[in-house]
């Protein structure tokens, strides 16, 4: 499904994505292709926590939560991490791929409008983990590189950590791991070589309404609580990406 234009210039950047714009990434870059995919997604599900107040108020319909919004805000998030401006995607290395992402992000809100603005109805399960997860989907189908959140509580069965994450997972559990480090390495999957890179997340307080305590409670989504206490390791973003 097609967005809307945002802007004549971030609309015209889309288009070429969608129109053949090379989005593979340069021999060498892939670590550091995936750290900006990984701030774009964690971008994107900032903005979503930030309006799921608005998004589950069931006294209104049009929450003017929309696919252009999301996409401005995410584009101050990342300029302001990493300084890169998404708006003029010109001239920026691995823009295909950076837009390519963006344009997944936005599909996910825009295909969600007729959920969003149900009037009559709190709890909508649009939470910032769905976002995350289907605008990771979206993306491997654009780009074959996989972005997914993965964790040993994990709750979506597309979530759970393959033998390469649950070996780091148990790292970043270390107490001995510096907290916050991601992990790179140039390994191989089906016999091809690839790039993995896997940033930890840790419980916040937004986490713990859903995971937090009592553990075994049913939370708002009719799953279990899993009884996660503030700061503890939460799980990871995960990336694959085909090496030339």
């Amino acid at each position: 499904m097609k967005v809307r234009v945002l802007s004549l210039i971030l609309g015209t950047a889309l288009g070429a994505v969608v129109a053949g714009m090379p989005i593979s990434a340069r021999a060498g870059d892939e670590a550091e292709i995936a750290e900006l995919l990984i701030t774009l997604v964690k971008a994107g599900r900032a903005v979503v926590s930030e309006y799921q107040a608005v998004i589950n108020d069931p006294s209104k319909s049009e929450k003017g939560f929309t696919d252009e919004l999301l996409a401005r805000q995410i584009m101050e998030k990342f300029k302001a991490k990493t300084r890169i401006d998404l708006s003029r995607p010109s001239g920026i290395p691995h823009r295909g791929l950076l837009l390519a992402m963006l344009e997944s992000e936005r599909e996910v809100v825009f295909e969600a409008q007729p959920v969003i603005n149900r009037p009559g109805i709190g709890f909508k399960a649009f939470i910032p983990a769905v976002f995350a997860r289907k605008a990771g989907q979206k993306f491997f189908a654009k780009t074959g590189i996989i972005v997914k959140l993965t964790g040993a509580d994990y709750r979506f069965l597309g979530n759970k950590p393959d033998d390469f994450e649950a070996e780091v997972l148990r790292m970043f559990a270390d107490p001995r791991h510096p907290k916050g480090q991601q992990y790179a390495k140039a390994t191989m999957v089906n016999g091809k070589p690839v790039m993995r890179v896997m940033d930890p997340e840790y419980a916040g307080t937004t986490c713990l309404v859903c995971h937090g305590g009592p553990k075994g409670e049913r939370d708002m989504t009719g799953m279990k609580k899993e009884g996660w206490k503030e700061g503890e390791l939460a799980g990871a973003i995960s990336v694959v990406m085909p090496m030339r």
